[in-house]
This record gives C-alpha cells, structure tokens and sequence, in this order.
C-alpha cells in the first residue's frame, strides 16, 4: 500500500481571513472556499501543482493556546530577510521559541498565531545536487 500526503490540515477561527495571509504568502491559488473551510493549492501548471499538499483551512471554536508539535518550513528562492519583511508585511511576526542566535532559519508565526520557518536560501551547490 502507497500513502500520499494529500492535504495539510490548519485549524483557524477565520479559515478565510488566515487563508488569505497564506494565499499571498506563497502565491498559491483558492480551490474551494465555504463559510468553515478553504483550500489552497500551488498555482496551475507550476511544477508543485498536484505534487505538494494542499493546505486546508478548517473553522474550530477555540483559538490557538499552545506551540505548533506540526510547522511549514518555507525556503526561499531569494534573499531571506527580503523574505522575512516581506511576511511581516502580511502580518506575520518573529517569535522565539528557544531557537538561539545560531541558527540559519528565522521563525515566525502567521497572523493566528501558527508558527512557520524561514529557512536560508540554498547555494547553488547545494541546487546543483
């Protein structure tokens, strides 16, 4: 038997509203949309179409109350901290969970409160395999 991830599943008081901050973030595309859930998925025809998971947004009662045990890390193709300000330009913000100052990953959390990674950009060696 073969599993597939099929969606990734983020439980929001708004599923609209924190739709929206992740649609713009990664440029993604709204495939269904009612008053308790949303769905985005990457853009038609883009090389993630149909690969990676979707990302659905459910309607819950309750707010966030406790770290994420399940987080996105995002690598950019790009500078991070261009990155990163862009984010917080959507209202995400830079929390500290215990991470230290050594580390090459910034991370932060969307405007629910769902932390979330932004990890260095990849050196060409490192693109090249």
């Amino acid at each position: 038997m073969t599993l597939r991830i099929q969606a990734t599943n983020i439980d929001s008081q708004d599923p609209s509203a924190i739709a929206s901050f992740w649609e713009q973030a990664l440029g993604w595309r709204r495939t269904e949309e009612d008053e308790d859930e949303v769905v985005l998925e990457p853009p038609a025809g883009s090389p993630e179409d149909g690969v990676a998971p979707d990302l659905l947004f459910a309607r819950v009662p309750e707010g966030k109350q406790v770290k994420n045990r399940l987080h996105l890390d995002l690598r950019p193709d790009r500078e991070q901290a261009a990155e990163v300000a862009r984010l917080e330009d959507l209202g995400a913000r830079r929390v500290d969970i215990g991470q230290g100052p050594e580390v090459t990953w910034v991370v932060m959390a969307d405007p629910d409160g769902n932390e979330f990674c932004v990890l260095r950009v990849l050196t060409p060696e490192e693109l090249a395999g």
